[in-house]
């Protein structure tokens, strides 16, 4: 059996970081930061735990990657917007990092949805409703009584709203309810 070849990785090391490591995805990348003292051996062991742990959490979400976001975002656009086959079937959908304002992230002309890396451990529901919120503003750009008709067919919405506003007022997240 053919193993699955790993990301490209960058190991960003620090002189103020003492003895904390952590990992992002950057679209495809993985993105390690490490203590400046580290050894090089110890680096490669980081890099390879942290990758595990970014595999592990990705499995959990049932996330995979920037292509497995958009087929599950095709999949759900068939599912509840039927009746809109091509506009809400986005161009791109991307993981992005450095998103910590909102959930989500739409841009209508040219297609592409990008959804904040915090969502990737909560619930697959959760996901679920940030990806088709973000695929109603392909049918409908901004929020209206129309928008949030064409939204309400998914029928755990507004339990993700809850649940996202939840984790705001928990101070989990301090990005308020947006989208």
């Amino acid at each position: 059996m053919a193993r699955k070849a790993s990301p490209p990785v960058d190991v960003r090391r620090s002189t103020r970081r003492r003895r904390t490591v952590s990992a992002y995805r950057d679209g495809e990348r993985v993105v390690v930061l490490i203590p400046d003292v580290f050894t090089r051996a110890e680096e490669a062991e980081w890099v390879d735990r942290m990758l595990g742990r970014l595999t592990e959490r990705d499995k959990r979400a049932g996330r995979g990657g920037d292509a497995a976001l958009r087929n599950r975002a095709i999949r759900l656009a068939h599912r509840y917007f039927p009746d809109y086959p091509q506009t809400a079937e986005p161009a791109s959908v991307k993981w992005v990092h450095n998103q910590t304002s909102r959930w989500g992230s739409c841009t209508p002309d040219d297609g592409t949805i990008r959804l904040s890396s915090r969502l990737a451990a909560m619930p697959g529901w959760v996901i679920d409703y940030v990806l088709l919120h973000e695929l109603a503003h392909l049918v409908i750009p901004r929020h209206g009584r129309e928008f949030w008709e064409l939204l309400e067919r998914y029928p755990k919405t507004e339990r993700a709203r809850g649940y996202l506003e939840g984790v705001a007022d928990a101070g989990i997240d301090n990005t308020g309810d947006n989208l």
